[in-house]
């Protein structure tokens, strides 16, 4: 994934779809100029459509030629090509897209709105319903409030379009995965005023762990009016539905990571749940609203808004990792001596509702020698969460005492048999009090040029209030954000900034006092290389972070909890691109150096990281494509420096071939089916990594 370059689209024609900015193709006796299609939009990560060379933060883009070159099938899978960005944390997942970023955490947006709440509530969204995928790294509250200072994903939908487009997909591939697809755009009259697009996927494959499949329906239609130039309002429906199960097993460190006593492992595939018992359905229905008006040369406006209803049904039997006579005592993951292991049985009925709107005042106006672009906002959201659930830990097994009560229920991980469960008569689920977040925020952020020169500063005010129950807790913060870019006439642009960041944490300190919001503070350099005689693209960002009232260390920890735990975040990101004819390189690397508040190595962070991806679309062969990519994933720690996962490289291929309406593409990810661990964890469970997958695709366009 290149930082400044959303994608590329047709190399073999010359065509790219990049972040707004000019290349040069060298030629033997001339260069020729390329003008790029694309850019950010403002409904982007960045809110703007500034192109990425001429701002002085980092970002991430992966395009949809991206997105298909690459063979992503989820949108994990999309963030495994970008450097201090890593993709799949805990392996393969059915429940989310778990991605960190810089080290971090970060929230997930659609279309620059906020779209995911806590956990298992919602739908993943599905990639075939995306334009692009951007990373906007670093913290981002000024313009989005609340938030990890290691930035924010945004995902961004696909909207309708004037020129009339449409595609039936299907695919088949490992795993019995079968997937029928369709998108269709265009004009609905002959004035252009109204668009329409429609986008569907069914999906029914099997997973590479075993017992574990998922059917999966989306409608995405949408429509825009546009009576004028001046004025655009588009309304996106998604209605998304999921039944699965769960593909993280929590299988014990001895037996994956370490061998078990009897020197057996355990495979990749082992289901431990059962399945009469585990399930993970998912429904969410969304309705955006995107309007734009000019009202002159000067101002406009924009508003997002959003209303989202989404629920989780959601059971399973996992390992549980608890001590016992009948084998050593396995506090950290061990396994008991013939491979026969308690079960934890957990069930959950979730449900997020959110109401959310952003709308922004931008003007554009010239004060002397300096241009701005000024955006006013105002960020309003309220979001419900209600659970009940029910949670039956080593269930036959009495922890106190380390006796062992009745292992009907359990099950042996080299061997297992399924049916042993209980009766649904005996979990009762008990229901939390909903938890109700109100935010609102104001911000002011101005784009300043002059004359090589490329500033920007913001300053946001954001008032947040919590209800659980009867208790109820506010907060507000203060953030900020500069940065300066200077472009030199060769192409080098240095740039430095500092942001912050602000994320609140509910309860209290043990004394009646509410707990202070976490808070972040960024300071980046680096710069970004465009030369003018051929066509490349480089960036390298240097950044420091420290995230500020964490959980005091135990050493330090009172009576009750003061919040004096600091973390340290410090890595180098090198991402580049070159064009050289019909062939484009891609090259990224990141070193990462974290400490929690405790000193530790953050746990599931990789220290390093690299990859390459090689795109040829020759010229001389109209229609062929080919690409290949390597994936080097370092070494991670369990949060208390005592597990350490290795490192891993992965191979991906790309074959395909077009002529006329018909596309044909082959993929496959982690081509030579290497087995590792995505990830150990200090309280005893390893989350194995994505197996190797094929898929073949055939796109019908017309």
């Amino acid at each position: 994934m290149s930082l400044f370059r959303p994608s590329v689209l047709a190399v073999a024609v010359g065509s790219l779809l990049t972040s707004g900015y000019t290349l040069a193709q060298s030629a033997p006796s001339e260069i020729q100029e390329i003008q790029v299609t694309g850019q950010l939009s403002r409904y982007s990560a960045l809110k703007s459509d500034t192109p990425i060379m001429e701002t002085a933060r980092s970002v991430s883009i992966e395009g949809l030629q991206d997105i298909i070159d690459k063979g992503a099938i989820t949108l994990d899978d999309v963030f495994t090509y970008s450097s201090g960005v890593y993709g799949k944390t805990y392996g393969f997942a059915t429940r989310g897209d778990w991605v960190k970023v810089r080290g971090l955490d970060v929230p997930q947006y659609q279309d620059s709105l906020q779209s995911l709440f806590g956990n298992y509530n919602n739908t993943r969204p599905d990639v075939y319903t995306l334009e692009q995928v951007e990373v906007l790294k670093g913290p981002a509250s000024v313009l989005y409030g609340q938030g990890s200072p290691g930035g924010i994903v945004n995902v961004v939908s696909k909207l309708p379009k004037a020129e009339s487009a449409h595609e039936i997909l299907a695919e088949l591939g490992s795993f019995d995965r079968q997937q029928l697809a369709f998108d269709s755009t265009g004009a609905l009259d002959s004035d252009e005023q109204w668009l329409y697009r429609a986008v569907g996927v069914y999906r029914d494959t099997d997973t590479q762990v075993d017992q574990v499949d998922e059917n999966t329906r989306v409608f995405a239609p949408s429509i825009t009016w546009q009576p004028n130039q001046q004025t655009r309002v588009t309304a996106l429906l998604n209605r998304t539905e999921t039944d699965s199960d769960v593909g993280a097993q929590f299988l014990p460190v001895y037996g994956t990571l370490l061998p078990a006593p009897n020197g057996q492992f355990i495979d990749n595939s082992t289901y431990t749940g059962d399945p009469d018992f585990n399930y993970y359905d998912t429904e969410t229905t969304s309705l955006t609203l995107l309007a734009e008006h000019q009202f002159n040369s000067v101002w406009s406006l924009e508003l997002t808004s959003r209303y989202t209803d989404a629920k989780a049904d959601y059971q399973q039997a996992w390992t549980a990792f608890i001590g016992g006579d009948r084998y050593v005592r396995n506090a950290d993951g061990s396994l008991y001596g013939d491979g026969l292991v308690p079960r934890s049985f957990y069930g959950s009925k979730s449900t997020s509702e959110q109401a959310a709107l952003d709308a922004r005042l931008r003007a554009n106006f010239q004060t002397g020698a300096l241009f701005h672009e000024v955006l006013i906002g105002t960020q309003y959201q309220d979001v419900t969460l209600g659970e009940s659930g029910f949670y039956d830990y080593a269930r036959g097994y009495d922890v106190a005492t380390g006796a062992v009560i009745d292992d009907s229920t359990w099950i042996n991980v080299f061997d297992p048999q399924y049916g042993n469960i209980p009766a649904a008569s005996e979990f009762t689920y008990t229901a939390s009090p909903d938890s109700t977040t109100e935010d609102l925020g104001l911000y002011i952020n101005d784009q300043i040029s002059v004359g090589n020169w490329r500033i920007t500063a913001g300053v946001r005010f954001d008032d947040t209030e919590t209800r659980t129950g009867t208790n109820t807790q506010s907060d507000d913060a203060v953030s900020t954000s500069v940065g300066a870019l200077y472009q030199f006439d060769n192409g080098v642009s240095p740039y430095v900034s500092f942001a912050e960041s602000f994320d609140p944490v509910i309860g209290d300190n043990g004394n009646g006092e509410p707990l202070k919001p976490q808070e972040g503070e960024q300071w980046e350099a680096g710069f970004k290389y465009q030369p003018s005689t051929f066509p490349a693209m480089v960036t390298l960002a240097y950044f420091d972070i420290t995230q500020s009232n964490l959980n005091d260390p135990s050493s330090l920890v009172g009576e009750y909890q003061q919040q004096q735990g600091e973390a340290s975040i410090t890595g180098v990101e090198l991402e580049g691109m070159v064009f050289l004819g019909d062939l484009s390189i891609e090259l990224n690397a990141s070193q990462l150096d974290t400490e929690s508040a405790e000193g530790y190595r953050l746990a599931s962070v990789p220290e390093r990281q690299a990859s390459t991806w090689l795109t040829w679309r020759p010229g001389g062969f109209e229609g062929f494509k080919a690409g290949a990519g390597l994936r080097y994933v370092g070494e991670s720690w369990d949060g208390v420096d005592q597990l350490r996962t290795p490192s891993y490289t992965l191979g991906d291929l790309m074959i395909g071939y077009q002529t006329g309406p018909w596309d044909l593409t082959l993929n496959a990810r982690n081509v030579a089916d290497k087995e590792f661990q995505a990830t150990c964890l200090a309280r005893g469970d390893c989350f194995p990594g994505e197996a190797r997958s094929v898929v073949g695709r055939v796109r019908y366009q017309f």
